[in-house]
Parts: structure tokens; C-alpha cells; sequence
């Protein structure tokens, strides 16, 4: 059985807090109440033949105004209709305030989902340099996961409703499209004017490649990481726009040999990967504009972060002496926190 979709735990909550739920259940309770008195009252008015069937379904047909007739004699008792009266006028009021309330209630939901779509609509239209992620298969979950630990917005675009609902099933504040990624819509509707770049992460090749395609039409300069199951898909990635491509089952296997050969390595990476600081090997770009320094005055030695490398256009410059000027349109890669990588930013561009 799928579970309960993210929609349903929204909707079920928004049911109970709704100022309409209490309305719903007092009237129930009301007309439980009322076919209850009533089952009593027609059993003591038409003793002795009158058994608690006809007494419950005299009650019944009374509230529901389906007047089938007398199903209870009340002609040998006096109060017998004034009783039946008062059982109509209370159950069909009853029955009209709750079928009120349930319109209201259905309406409300309708009203808050359309409200919740626009209001996503209008979050994913502030954003700027930001990540859409299309498909939150198993990779996609992965690389949301790492974009979220390293505190950077991003946009999740998939069709497969239940792979959507299990996603949004842990993360209910979620920016999300239920739509095709490879349509030029769908792009446009993520942000990807403002985007800094996409992950084209599906499980199908081609629809991977349909997506950097799609991408690379409508904003050229957006990076696209795509994947690739199969490695010799590479130069069609490459012709469809793909920045960079990544097979996992080429890099699942690079991961073993390297655990083999490198273990303590690869022990270092996966202890900063899970460290409660966020560590991770970071890039931090240089902007135009940037005022030319040395790198002990911009980035002195800390213990908050470890400066491993400069790319300089074309060439690197592995573990720079702190006389090494900065300028712009380098890339700086450190060892970092997001705290860290943010603060850099911020005195980059100051």
C-alpha cells in the first residue's frame, strides 16, 4: 500500500484545525442524540407493538423527511405527533447545518490549496541562484540532501507523484513542481532565468539529456550536472549541453577501489560528510570587480577553515603561499563550514 501522501497529511490536519471540524462533530453528535431520544420516544409512544426497528426507523424517516407514513401508531397516545414535530424540527435543522458545514469544509480545502500553490509560486519567484533538482528518485533524494546540509535553496521538479509524496513526506516545506522537467514551462515556472544551475538526475538517460537540452535553450549559462547510466551517452551530453556528467555506477566503482586501496582517504571524506559542522570541500569565486589583495589579507590562516587550492583560469595553484595576490575571476577551494563559505562570500563582494 503507498503511504499517505503529503497532500493528505496537509489536508487531514488543515480538516481538523479548521474552524468548521467542531461545527461537523457538535452537529453529529447532535443528531446521534436526536436519533437516539427519538428511537426511545417512538418505543415508549407505541408500546406495546412498536419493536426498536420501527422505533429507529420512525426517528429516521422523520429526520430525513422521507414520510413513508406512520411506521409507529401514534394515535393512541396524545403527544404522540407533537413529539414527531419536535423530532423534525430538531433533526432537519441538524442535517441542514451539517450538510452546510461539510460544504464549507470542502470549500475551505480547496481555497487553502490554491492558496499554498500560489504562495509556493510566488517563494519560487523570489528566488535567485538557486538549484532545481529534476527527479527525487534515490540520487535526486541524495543531492537535495546535500544542498540542504550546505544551506542552498533549490527547486524539486518531478512527475512520479508517489517518488514526489515521499520526498514531501520529510520535507513538508519543500519547494516543488509536479511536472516534467524537460518541459520548457516547467523550467520557466522553477526559476530558471535566476537559476545557477540543474541537476538532471531522472532515472532515464534520455530524459536527462532532454532536460540539459531544454535548459541550455532557455539559459545558456545555467551549469548542468546530468546523469548517465550509461557512460557512453557522455558525448550526446555533452552535445545536449551537459556541464558535467556523472555515472554513478562509474563512480559507485571508483568509491570501492578506493576504499580498497585508500582507505584511511576515504574514511577522512566520509567523517567530514557526516560532521556536525557541515564541513565540505567548497569553491568560492572571486567576482568582478574585486579588489585586488594578497591572500594572507583576505583569507587569513583560521581554524574555521582550510584553504587547499586556487583555480586560476587554466592552472592551479596547489596550497598558495599567503603572498599569493587574489583576483578576480579565480576560484578559491577551502575546506569549510556553510557559516564559513557565506562569510567569505559576504567579504568577497563587500
Amino acid at each position: 500500500m503507498p503511504p499517505l501522501s503529503q497532500q493528505g497529511f496537509i489536508g487531514l490536519n488543515k480538516l481538523f484545525r479548521s474552524r468548521h471540524f467542531s461545527g461537523l462533530v457538535y452537529g453529529s453528535v447532535l443528531l446521534l442524540l436526536v436519533q437516539l431520544i427519538g428511537t426511545l420516544g417512538y418505543r415508549y409512544i407505541g408500546r406495546p407493538t412498536a419493536t426498536w426497528i420501527d422505533s429507529f426507523y420512525m426517528t429516521f424517516i422523520t429526520i430525513a423527511t422521507i414520510g413513508y407514513g406512520e411506521i409507529v401508531d401514534l394515535t393512541h397516545h396524545p403527544m404522540g405527533r407533537i413529539f414527531t414535530m419536535g423530532i423534525a424540527l430538531v433533526g432537519v435543522a441538524t442535517l441542514s447545518y451539517l450538510f452546510s458545514t461539510m460544504v464549507a469544509l470542502l470549500v475551505d480545502a480547496d481555497l487553502n490549496a490554491g492558496l499554498r500553490r500560489k504562495r509556493m509560486e510566488k517563494e519560487i519567484a523570489k528566488l535567485s541562484g538557486h538549484y532545481i533538482v529534476c527527479g527525487i528518485g534515490r540520487v535526486g533524494t541524495n543531492v537535495a540532501h546535500e544542498l540542504l546540509k550546505t544551506r542552498r535553496k533549490f527547486v524539486v521538479v518531478e512527475t512520479d507523484r508517489v517518488a514526489l509524496d515521499n520526498w514531501l513526506e520529510h520535507h513538508p516545506h519543500a519547494l516543488y513542481l509536479h511536472e516534467d522537467a524537460a518541459d520548457d514551462d516547467a523550467l520557466q515556472k522553477a526559476g530558471l532565468a535566476k537559476a545557477a544551475g540543474v541537476f538532471a538526475v531522472t532515472s532515464d538517460d534520455s530524459h536527462n539529456l532532454m532536460i540539459a537540452l531544454s535548459v541550455k535553450l532557455l539559459n545558456p549559462k545555467a551549469r548542468v550536472v546530468v546523469r548517465l547510466h550509461d557512460i557512453q551517452n557522455s558525448k550526446k551530453a555533452r552535445r545536449a549541453g551537459a556541464d558535467e556528467i556523472v555515472s554513478p555506477d562509474f563512480t559507485g566503482g571508483m568509491r570501492i577501489a578506493s576504499a580498497m586501496v585508500r582507505p584511511h582517504v576515504v574514511n577522512f571524506m566520509d567523517q567530514m560528510m557526516h560532521s556536525d559542522e557541515g564541513l565540505r570541500m567548497e569553491e568560492v569565486l572571486v567576482p568582478d570587480g574585486f579588489t585586488t589583495q594578497s591572500l594572507s589579507a583576505l583569507v587569513p590562516k583560521s581554524k574555521d577553515y582550510l584553504l587547499v587550492a586556487i583555480h586560476d583560469h587554466d592552472r592551479w595553484i596547489f596550497n598558495p603561499p599567503d603572498e599569493q595576490m587574489i583576483k578576480p575571476g579565480m576560484a578559491l577551494v577551502l575546506m569549510i563550514s556553510p557559516d564559513g563559505r557565506a562569510g567569505l562570500d559576504n567579504i568577497l563582494r563587500a
